[in-house]
């Protein structure tokens, strides 16, 4: 424990890592394009300089605190410096501010107008470079790259993956893949987390929004939404409603005042997973099959396994993730033309994740041939249509999904959390219902925040041993774990995104971490709220599984290669 004096007070600190933790714990905000806690400290920008008490400067993102420091963060000399930090990034950097992806919620931009930035007294020296659009789901624009490094190190500390690196020196610096490669040659996954860290627009998600808005506005298509479960927690925060609120009544409600025809919770399909998982888990265990089972939701975890570990592409479950269900289920219901009712089907998926938007043109996924998700939207993409469409979000009244296929547990809801899925499918094992048995698997070890999470539930005779893991670095060591004979699991939950897809690369930004706590426990008071809590309790499973689909839910359900 030691003591700093920050502008003249005296504060205490213990284990704070660097000077700039302690001085935003005193309140102050001190700016900041390169820092950020969950990465390795670069000290690229300097905007967090302070001056101490004999005059010297210093980033305080990489200074360790020491007792007796004094300290000033907002000197007139200070001041100016971070005000010409400012105009030189501004003039190695695209100003077209007005019409950037990013506007409004660019960090870079928002600094120039705290810090009174008026005018760039300098002439921008950098030539124009190709923008890259191979991604299905990121664009990349290097003329609006500042070289924080943010992007290099979430990929790499992070995800465990490594698109991103420097090249070149001084003016020439850049931040591209290796060999200057398009994303889509690269061994990018999609997650999208480059773009959650992104200071500026050098990284955006791909949008597809006008697509969407000529399908509504056509008499002849049916325009249905699905609405995945992490959407609802977190679109509520660009419109100033209370961190983690459920809002899925408002979007629906909001969607149906859009012109779309249908809205469905994507829950649904939650159900009808792990309906299917488990029943492939249970048969992969009777009967000899690859173990561990590999988790197939996530399509950024499932690329990743594509990538770097092609060995164990057979482990991956065939079962297509809730989206994938979702869309080929309202796919076929509308191929009978007693339900089509002479209008083409268009099917938006509102998704947390990036990474959705290249599952819905992964080939292995489509149903005759047909691609069933049309067009993906991340809640990012959602926001923006709600202010496009001029709806007050915060006063609309609340509807409800439409059905028949608008029910589900809250199983299906916890999706959206890591761990969620793997406590679904063990509710589905479990042969009671009562809070007792629900609380119990609640508590057996799969919940928090934890990049890694282990438990062994005994079922049947046998110790069924399952891993929880969020973040592709961690995967990654749990895979080599595996490989090497380390470690041996039943089951491996992955979700590439840390905590989950509500943290996924789609979601409002910024968000920190009583943003991630307050997600978490409204998708956990959701499934509280519900009257179903197990997905095989769901009385449209049996709809589904001996009405009109009887026969039909391999195809409907699973992958093909």
């Amino acid at each position: 424990m030691g003591t700093i004096t920050i502008n003249g007070k005296k504060y205490t600190f213990t284990d704070e890592k660097n000077v700039l933790t302690i001085i935003r714990k005193a309140g102050i905000d001190l700016p900041t394009l390169c820092y950020h806690s969950d990465l390795s400290t670069f000290g690229a920008c300097r905007l967090c300089t302070v001056e101490n008490d004999r005059g010297q400067c210093f980033a305080s993102c990489s200074e360790e605190p020491r007792d007796g420091m004094v300290i000033y963060t907002h000197t007139e000399r200070l001041r100016r410096h971070r005000k010409l930090i400012i105009e030189l990034l501004l003039a190695a950097h695209c100003r077209d501010c007005t019409t950037c992806m990013k506007s409004g919620e660019c960090v870079l931009q928002d600094l120039a107008h705290k810090m009174g930035v008026r005018e760039v007294r300098f002439e921008d020296y950098k030539e124009f470079r190709p923008i890259d659009y191979s991604s299905p789901s990121i664009v990349r624009d290097p003329n609006k790259c500042i070289l924080c490094g943010n992007c290099v190190r979430v990929c790499s500390e992070i995800q465990g993956v490594g698109v991103l690196g420097f090249a070149h020196r001084g003016t020439d610096a850049e931040v591209i893949p290796a060999f200057n490669k398009k994303l889509s040659q690269t061994h990018c996954v999609s997650c999208g987390q480059c773009r959650v860290y992104c200071p500026t627009g050098a990284l955006t998600i791909r949008t597809h929004l006008d697509e969407v808005y000529e399908a509504l506005g056509d008499p002849n298509v049916r325009v249905v939404a699905q609405i995945a479960p992490a959407v609802r927690v977190a679109v509520g925060d660009a419109f100033g409603l209370p961190n983690g609120t459920n809002a899925m009544g408002k979007v629906v409600a909001a969607l149906h005042s859009m012109g779309f025809d249908e809205v469905f919770d994507t829950s649904y399909t939650a159900d009808l997973t792990v309906m299917e998982e488990s029943a492939e888990f249970l048969d992969r265990v009777k009967n000899g099959g690859k173990l561990p089972l590999l988790t197939s939701c996530c399509p950024a975890w499932v690329k990743f396994v594509d990538n770097e570990f092609p060995e164990m592409k057979e482990n991956v479950s065939t079962c297509r993730s809730p989206q994938g269900m979702f869309s080929a289920v309202i796919k076929e219901y509308y191929r009978d033309p007693a339900h089509a009712k002479g209008k083409k089907t268009f099917v938006v998926s509102i998704m947390p994740c990036t990474a959705k938007k290249m599952e819905a043109k992964r080939p292995n996924s489509f149903t005759k041939g047909e691609q069933d998700t049309d067009i993906v939207l991340t809640t990012t993409e959602l926001t923006r249509m709600i202010k496009n469409f001029g709806i007050a979000f915060d006063k609309i009244e609340p509807e409800a999904c439409d059905m028949p296929f608008g029910l589900s547990s809250g199983g299906g809801v916890i999706f959206g959390v890591t761990g969620g899925v793997t406590e679904a499918v063990l509710r589905r094992l479990a042969e009671d219902h009562d809070p007792a048995t629900m609380n119990a698997i609640a508590e057996c070890g799969i919940r928090g925040e934890e990049g890694i999470k282990e438990a062994t539930i005994p079922y049947h005779g046998m110790d069924v041993k399952i891993c929880v893991v969020s973040g592709l670095a961690n995967a990654r060591k749990v895979m080599e774990q595996v490989k090497s004979g380390e470690k041996e699991y039943h089951l491996i939950e992955v979700m590439a995104c840390r905590r989950g897809c509500i943290m996924g690369g789609g979601q409002p930004i910024p968000a920190g971490p009583r943003h991630k706590a307050a997600r978490a426990a409204g998708l956990y008071k959701a499934d509280k709220d519900r009257i179903i809590r197990k997905s095989d309790e769901n009385p449209l499973m049996d709809v589904f599984y001996n009405g009109y689909f009887k026969g039909k839910a391999h195809e409907l359900l699973h992958n093909h290669e």
